[in-house]
C-alpha cells in the first residue's frame, strides 16, 4: 500500500504535531540523562494514537502494511526533534530484519508484537570494530542437542540494547553468518549501557554466554539478510539525517532573521548569506535522495541498492555540513551546552559512523556500482 501526496502530507503533519508536543528540547535534555533512554508513556502514545510501529508492517502481522516512503516521512519527522525512542532499533532495523530472513514463523511470532507497540526490538551485528561487515563477525552459535541453539559472544553499539525485548544477532555457524533471535531477559544476556557521542541515541554492549537462541531464517544466510537490511538501513537513516539537517537549516535562518549586530540583522551580511546558502544545497540534496531512494525501495526497483549507498552518503555529509555551520551562524552561543545546537551535531556525527563511517559507505557505493 503506497500513500498518495495529501496522505503523505497529512502524515507529516500529524507527527511533526505530536512531536513538537512530546519531544521539545527541555524533554529530550532530560531523557539523555535517564534510563530508560526514553518515555514510555510516549511511546505508548505514538503506538495507540498515531500506529507507528506497526506503519510499515504487512498487515497480515498486524501493521498498516505501509512501505519505505512513508516510514521515510515518519523518521524525517523523529530526525527534526531528535526523539529519543526506540522507534529506529524497532522498526527500521529490527522489524526490517524479520522481514528480509523471509522466515515466516519468525514474523508472526515477532512482528504482531511490534506493530501493536508491547515488543521493542534492536539488531546486534557490529563488534568492538564497529563494523557491520558479516564476514568480521566473530560472535558464534551451536546447536544444543535438543533441537535449538547457544550463542556466544559479544556486540558493542547495540541500539537500545538495554531496553529492547527481542534481540536480533548475527552470529556464526559452521554454514556461515546466521540471523538470531535472543530473548533480552534470558539466562546469559548481559548489557551495559555504552558512553558515545550522541547521548540522545542509547546504546550498548551485549555479551552472550551460551544464551538460548533460535534460527531465523536459513541457517548460513546471515550474509544475504545483512546486504538487504543494511539498504533499508541506510535509507531509514537517510530520512533521519535529512529531517535533522533541514532543521538546523531552520534554526539557523531563523537566527540570521533575528539577530542584530551592527543595528543590521546578521542575514544580511554576506558571509552568513553563503552559510545558509550552502546549508540550503546539501539539505535539499539529502531530501531529494533520501526520498528517492525510499521511492525505488518501495517500488521493489533493480536501482535501489545504488540510491540507497548515494541516500547514505549524501545525507551523512549533508547532516555533519548543516550541523557544523549551524553552529557557526550562531556565533559563540552555539558552542554553549544550553544551546540545542551541539545536539544536532553530535546526532549527525554519531549517525555518519553508525554502519561505518565515510570510508565504508563510500566503498559500499562502489560494489553497489559494481565498480
Amino acid at each position: 500500500m503506497t500513500a498518495d501526496d495529501n496522505e503523505l502530507r497529512e502524515l507529516r503533519s500529524s507527527v511533526r504535531e505530536f512531536l513538537e508536543s512530546k519531544s521539545p528540547e527541555e524533554a529530550v535534555r532530560k531523557l539523555m540523562e535517564s534510563e530508560p533512554r526514553f518515555d514510555p508513556a510516549v511511546w505508548a502514545q505514538a503506538s495507540d494514537q498515531l500506529r507507528l510501529p506497526g506503519l510499515a508492517i504487512p498487515e497480515e502481522y498486524g501493521g498498516d502494511g505501509f512501505g519505505a516512503v512513508e516510514l521515510g516521512v515518519v523518521l524525517e519527522e523523529m530526525g527534526r526533534a531528535l526523539l529519543c525512542s526506540p522507534f529506529f532499533a524497532t522498526v527500521a532495523l529490527a522489524a526490517q530484519t524479520l522481514l528480509a530472513s523471509d522466515d515466516k514463523e519468525a514474523c508472526a511470532r515477532h512482528l504482531p508484537g511490534i506493530a501493536a507497540g508491547r515488543t521493542t526490538a534492536t539488531l546486534a551485528v557490529a563488534e568492538d570494530s564497529g563494523s557491520w561487515d558479516p564476514v568480521l563477525i566473530s560472535a558464534r552459535a551451536a546447536p544444543d542437542g535438543d533441537g535449538g541453539w547457544r550463542l556466544s559472544g559479544g556486540k558493542s553499539f547495540v541500539i537500545d540494547g538495554t531496553t529492547a525485548d527481542l534481540v536480533l544477532v548475527i552470529a556464526r555457524t559452521v554454514a556461515g553468518p546466521s540471523l538470531f533471535a535472543v530473548d533480552r531477559e534470558a539466562t546469559g544476556v548481559a548489557a551495559e549501557p555504552m558512553e558515545t557521542l550522541d547521548a540522545t541515541r542509547a546504546m550498548a554492549r551485549l555479551t552472550f554466554d551460551a544464551v538460548p537462541a533460535t534460527l531465523v531464517g536459513a541457517d548460513g544466510a546471515g550474509g544475504r539478510i545483512m546486504a538487504k537490511v543494511l539498504d533499508l538501513a541506510s535509507v531509514a537513516l537517510a530520512a533521519e539525517q535529512a529531517g535533522g539537517a533541514r532543521r538546523c537549516l531552520e534554526t539557523s535562518t531563523e537566527y540570521a532573521r533575528t539577530r542584530h549586530q551592527f543595528g543590521r540583522p546578521i542575514g544580511s551580511f554576506q558571509a552568513v548569506k553563503h552559510k545558509c546558502a550552502d546549508m540550503l544545497v546539501q539539505v535539499e540534496l539529502a531530501e531529494a535522495s533520501a526520498r528517492e531512494a525510499a521511492r525505488l525501495a518501495a517500488e521493489g526497483s533493480t536501482d535501489f541498492a545504488v540510491a540507497a549507498a548515494v541516500a547514505h552518503a549524501c545525507c551523512s555529509r549533508a547532516y555533519v555540513f548543516a550541523a557544523t555551520e549551524n553552529i557557526q551562524v550562531h556565533g559563540g552561543i552555539g558552542f554553549t551546552w544550553e544551546h540545542p545546537a551541539h545536539l544536532y551535531f553530535r546526532r549527525a556525527k554519531s549517525s555518519q559512523l553508525l554502519f561505518g563511517g565515510p570510508a565504508v559507505y563510500h566503498e559500499r557505493l562502489l560494489d553497489r556500482l559494481g565498480i
